[in-house]
């Protein structure tokens, strides 16, 4: 009888007819690591996997190059899970990562990058919007030495709203962090082991694309389209794009507080001079202004620009609270 410690049972050979993509390291050959995070893409992940190994197999045959395959299933709902397995069995040198709930796609993210051991690594989304296929042409530009290399998206295949949040989005950016990011974005970036540490030691709530991009690498630019979802639908609900977009801004830029010190001083100004006014008028003029009205208008509006001011002081002050509590960014539940 066949003891197996592994709570899904022991990975067998392949049936007739099914390949097994079970390879030894060859010397000299250079290893690009992907990390995956996988959260309801049971329907995408067999496509995924097998572009993966196409990709891989002319890596291998004309760049020297193999893959280390991360996957990092983030407390998926669906069959995810089982057709991770499924891969595992297929190549067992693949990393499955099994997070103990959803912790967000940043935080799978930065999991999957404690694993890292390639020459270069990159981040892959499992919907296959962002064609495997790129690995091959951003291979090709880290070969000639370039150690950051971007995909950015010329045109995408989302639905409206989507378009106009991810302009406004990547509009912000060039206005509050730096003013070359690219206006169409990246998510799909390879990058040198150099820039590995960084990525692992960075904050909780991090950009990790922007924060990669802040670094100062010179990023080496491809254009490419990116495609539509074809398999089930995107959990990127509206609540997680504004999170993301308060943690782009917040945790990169200074520009929010120094527009609430700016809205602040000429508020105040503005206060001075109409209460010059208000006491001239009174005293040479002998105009009396009517003051219910004008006293309630000018305190309901200064209140609320208050507690807008206290709501972005308070966001910052919780990022600095989420950074030094000691409370974990993710908690694994199982390595395979």
């Amino acid at each position: 009888m066949q003891h197996c410690w592994q709570p899904f049972g022991c990975i067998s050979s392949p049936r007739r007819g099914e390949r097994n993509f079970t390879r030894g390291r060859v010397f000299g050959m250079k290893k690009l690591s992907v990390v995956i995070p996988v959260y309801y893409n049971e329907g995408s992940l067999p496509g995924l996997f097998a572009e993966l190994m196409r990709v891989e197999d002319k890596l291998r045959r004309s760049r020297g190059i193999e893959l280390e395959l991360i996957f990092v299933d983030d407390g998926s709902g669906d069959d995810s899970f089982a057709e991770l397995m499924k891969i595992k069995k297929r190549r067992p040198d693949t990393r499955i990562v099994k997070l103990a709930r959803n912790f967000g796609a940043i935080h799978a993210v930065k999991t999957g990058l404690q694993y890292v051991t390639g020459d270069c690594f990159t981040m892959l989304a499992a919907d296959l919007q962002d064609p495997p296929e790129l690995l091959l042409d951003m291979a090709d530009k880290w070969l000639a030495g370039s150690k950051f290399v971007i995909c950015v998206r010329e045109s995408r295949q989302d639905p409206f709203l989507s378009k106009v949040f991810a302009r406004m989005y990547y509009s912000l950016l060039r206005l509050a962090v730096t003013k070359d990011y690219p206006s169409g974005g990246f998510d799909l970036a390879l990058m040198d082991k150099l820039m590995l540490p960084y990525l692992q030691q960075s904050g909780k709530n991090i950009n990790i694309s922007l924060f990669a991009y802040w670094l100062g690498f010179e990023p080496e630019v491809i254009y490419y389209r990116r495609q539509e979802r074809v398999h089930g639908k995107s959990r990127w609900t509206f609540s997680k794009k504004f999170t993301y977009l308060l943690d782009s801004i917040l945790g990169f830029s200074v520009v929010p507080i120094r527009m609430i010190s700016l809205t602040g001083f000429v508020v105040a100004l503005l206060s001075f001079i109409y209460g010059i006014v208000l006491v001239i008028n009174a005293s040479v003029n002998h105009v009396i202004v009517p003051g219910f009205t004008t006293i309630a208008t000018l305190v309901a509006f200064l209140l609320g620009l208050i507690i807008i001011m206290l709501g972005i002081i308070g966001e910052y002050l919780w990022r600095i609270f989420d950074e030094v509590n000691q409370r974990p960014e993710y908690v694994i539940h199982e390595v395979y």
